[in-house]
């Protein structure tokens, strides 16, 4: 069994499924979970903006893109743990439930958190990416040149 300091995936993997996850979905996959832990804010919840880097090719030189929303806020659930969040847009509510199952991820409900939000999120989020695809895949033409005998 795994102790509490050591998740079977990283801390950037459930933060990153907690950020990019709709804000409805989390909060009902939360809702489930029970009631709130008691929590002290270390940052309430602020809206700010975070330049977007990309590449050209995804190899070459960084450019900046321009500028995106964002939520952050870091708070401390009670029992010690610290939880964090940097979520897209505007939406206070999703960076508070997105910071507090981050400190539950580093306590004993890791496992319920994990069950119950974590992994339903990372499913739905695959789930909606291959319907994407496939819709994109039924659009796709592939060109192929026949070659005449003739030299």
């Amino acid at each position: 069994m795994l102790d509490a300091g050591e998740p079977s995936e990283s801390r950037k993997d459930w933060m990153s499924v907690l950020a990019k996850a709709p804000s409805d979905q989390l909060a009902a996959r939360y809702a489930e979970l029970g009631a709130e832990p008691d929590f002290e804010w270390l940052r309430v919840p602020e809206i700010g903006t975070v330049m977007v880097r990309g590449r050209a090719g995804g190899s070459g030189a960084p450019f900046n893109l321009g500028e995106m929303t964002v939520t952050r806020c870091s708070l401390q659930i009670a029992g010690g743990a610290v939880g964090h969040a940097y979520v897209p847009g505007r939406d206070r509510d999703h960076a508070r439930m997105a910071a507090i199952c981050d400190a539950l991820m580093l306590g004993a409900r890791a496992d319920d958190v994990r069950a119950g939000v974590i992994e339903p999120l990372r499913a739905a989020r695959l789930a909606r990416r291959a319907a994407t695809a496939g819709q994109a895949e039924k659009t796709r033409v592939d060109f192929f040149t026949m070659v005449r005998g003739e030299s």
